[in-house]
């Protein structure tokens, strides 16, 4: 059964991703609202493309960020929300329809039928990360939110499967229980970020949440304040910098440098005009430096923002929400804060653009405010959401994928033991 955390008690977010690991502790207060009373972050280590690779520097990433947080707050955490961006996260809908024999619909009805919904699918070598209801039906009736209460012969409902490949999940869970902490629960990359960055009407007339992180880019689809699409791609930020790197023959720590401060994902007119110095790789004299126009550095850089937009269109498309979730994009993560960014995704996916950054909360430092940290936040609000007093139908929700994860523990028992 999925954890409920009493009000006014404390929380904490661990956002682990490809180029740093964050962690957020807050105080919980009355209503949706609660005080950030610890932050700390580290260079992630042992990451790449969003997968572990070393559990030992992950850990001890995870660790620095872990014990800054808690001396920042003068407090000790012993469980966390933890974001997934690893294991390719994917969705899956699923309908469902059984018989209530025309009596009131209770909590073990709509617990049955969600149960069903989730048992249906066969998630093969893949684990459960969410099971969101988003909507049901009477009788063939559509656009309820929540049947309970309600009288009819059949109970239906729309379910929204998140999977991750199993393998890395395993790993983010090991790195995890080694720092000495509990998971409460795991949420996809994108679908915390568009709960830190997107207004309510954004999420009920239908967005698109593009996160560019370090490692991948993900998104997350909203329309009628539910989330009903996540997918992922293993490219993001630390490629740009790699493709710096190559093309420019200058070290990676200098390539990174060069995006920051002078990278742009658009031309102007005095790009070719504007020399910039380019130390080569091995080599230590500053004088052997080359001077390259800066019009070559964003030549590179916005071919490889190009074709990742390209590639977030062409998933949109095959998954049918490219129209259906409405002309709205919310671009948020560290790699939206390239110069220019913006106008190009305006460009090659022909919608309205905004830049997301987390909407403010009590104690959150101006410096951790920006898009970067967009996960991080976007964690607590889900905490607060579905876990602190949250209401009895995504209880059962939470329930439904916690019997289809312990099912999958017992089959294992089953077949090795």
């Amino acid at each position: 059964m999925s954890k409920t955390i009493p009000r006014n008690s404390t929380i904490a977010a661990l956002d682990i991703g490809t180029t740093k690991v964050a962690c957020f502790i807050a105080q919980m207060g009355e209503g949706d609202d609660f005080h950030l009373t610890g932050v700390g972050h580290h260079r992630s280590r042992g990451m790449r493309s969003g997968q572990i690779t070393n559990l030992d520097e992950a850990e001890a990433s995870v660790r620095a960020a872990v014990d800054a947080a808690e001396q920042m707050s003068n407090s000790r955490i012993d469980s966390v929300f933890i974001n997934m961006s690893c294991g390719t996260p994917q969705s899956t809908r699923v309908d469902v329809e059984l018989a209530v024999s025309g009596h009131q619909i209770r909590d073990t009805d709509v617990r049955r039928v969600l149960d069903h919904g989730s048992a249906q699918y066969d998630a093969g070598d893949r684990e459960l990360i969410h099971c969101i209801p988003t909507g049901y039906s009477i009788d063939g009736g559509n656009g309820i939110l929540d049947p309970r209460g309600m009288y009819g012969e059949k109970l239906g409902v729309n379910i929204h499967l998140v999977t991750a490949a199993l393998g890395p999940a395993r790993n983010l869970n090991t790195v995890i229980d080694r720092c000495d902490l509990d998971i409460v629960d795991r949420v996809v990359s994108p679908y915390a970020s568009g709960l830190a960055c997107l207004v309510d009407d954004e999420k009920d007339l239908g967005v698109t949440v593009i996160d560019m992180g370090g490692g991948t880019t993900s998104i997350a689809v909203f329309m009628e304040s539910q989330v009903v699409y996540v997918d992922s791609l293993p490219v993001g930020g630390n490629h740009v910098t790699g493709d710096i790197a190559k093309g420019l023959s200058t070290p990676v720590a200098k390539a990174e440098r060069l995006k920051t401060v002078y990278g742009s994902v658009m031309q102007s007119p005095g790009d070719a005009r504007e020399l910039l110095k380019v130390p080569l790789v091995g080599e230590e004299d500053e004088e052997s430096a080359n001077e390259v126009p800066k019009s070559m550095l964003v030549q590179i850089i916005n071919a490889r923002i190009e074709e990742t937009f390209e590639l977030v269109r062409s998933h949109l498309e095959t998954s049918g929400f490219a129209k259906l979730a409405g002309r709205r994009v919310v671009l948020t993560g560290g790699a939206s804060q390239l110069e220019g960014v913006r106008d190009l995704a305006e460009l090659v996916l022909d919608k309205q653009v905004r830049l997301g950054r987390p909407k403010m909360i009590r104690g959150l430092p101006e410096s951790l405010s920006g898009p970067a940290f967009a996960t991080g936040v976007g964690l607590l609000r889900y905490g607060l959401r579905e876990h602190v007093s949250k209401p009895d139908h995504a209880a059962i929700a939470a329930a439904a994928k916690s019997k289809r994860n312990l099912g999958r523990i017992g089959q294992w028992l089953r077949e090795n033991f």
